[in-house]
């Protein structure tokens, strides 16, 4: 999986892709992350990337010729060219699956006002948003794109089927976790857990998720894939949750 992303920024990088499961990945071979800096496509004496936009209005956009040029080298067959923007698509679990399967992915970091129109309709193949706000630029989200879909990446993570029990991979909010000690200032870990009933602890986590789901983001229940023994376990929360009400 190779990720190319263009930015003024390019400083702004070095820390979240230089440590822990990232940095691995890198380390392994299973990612490649080119950060470059987008001046290096710029031309004239002072590598001038924005200009005052036509029409007038506040703030500056990032000119068209640097960003052609950066796309066009980078390139090839297999690429798709993403633009983070608060006009994009909403990233979602679904989508990040979706990407994580494509073999190069190059990432333009909107600054300032954004970009040329030039570039989003003749190079951008996609646009995608991490949350409905503004940010000062688009470096932020796309460190958060390449975590998540690198985190799908074959051999990426250590336990390799641990990333389908997440929450939103399942629809669900994901179920509560414990580890040791069992008893932590009079907080008991629930016994089933300890009793060894792998059916029964599989039971208890998707009812748990069913009941988190429910509390936090009841919305979700609405396009998740629930089955009848689902439906089963959710009427029991409900039932048991009007009760404690």
């Amino acid at each position: 999986m190779q990720f190319d992303i263009l930015t003024l920024f390019p400083e702004m990088f070095a820390g979240p892709f230089s440590e822990s499961i990232l940095k691995r990945a890198q380390e392994r071979g299973l990612l490649q992350i080119r950060v470059h800096y987008l001046r290096e496509w710029a031309s004239g004496k002072h590598k001038i990337t924005d200009d005052a936009p036509y029409g007038g209005g506040a703030g500056m956009v990032l000119k068209p010729e640097p960003i052609f040029l950066a796309v066009e080298e980078l390139k090839t067959s297999t690429s798709e060219v993403i633009l983070l923007t608060p006009q994009g698509q909403p990233l979602t679990q679904k989508l990040v699956e979706e990407l994580a399967v494509r073999e190069h992915l190059i990432l333009i970091a909107g600054h300032y006002e954004g970009v040329d129109e030039r570039v989003r309709t003749e190079l951008v193949t996609r646009e995608i948003s991490i949350g409905d706000y503004v940010l000062t630029g688009g470096e932020l989200p796309a460190m958060v794109l390449v975590d998540a879909i690198s985190r799908l990446v074959d051999g990426v993570l250590g336990e390799e089927q641990s990333h389908l029990e997440d929450s939103h991979s399942m629809g669900l909010l994901e179920y509560p976790h414990y580890t040791r000690p069992a008893e932590f200032r009079g907080l008991n870990v629930p016994e089933i857990l300890l009793s060894g009933d792998h059916g029964k602890i599989a039971q208890w986590r998707r009812k748990e998720a069913l009941r988190r789901t429910l509390a936090l983001r009841p919305d979700l229940l609405a396009t998740a894939p629930l089955s009848a023994e689902d439906l089963k376990l959710l009427a029991q929360v409900r039932e048991e949750e009007e009760k404690e009400n």
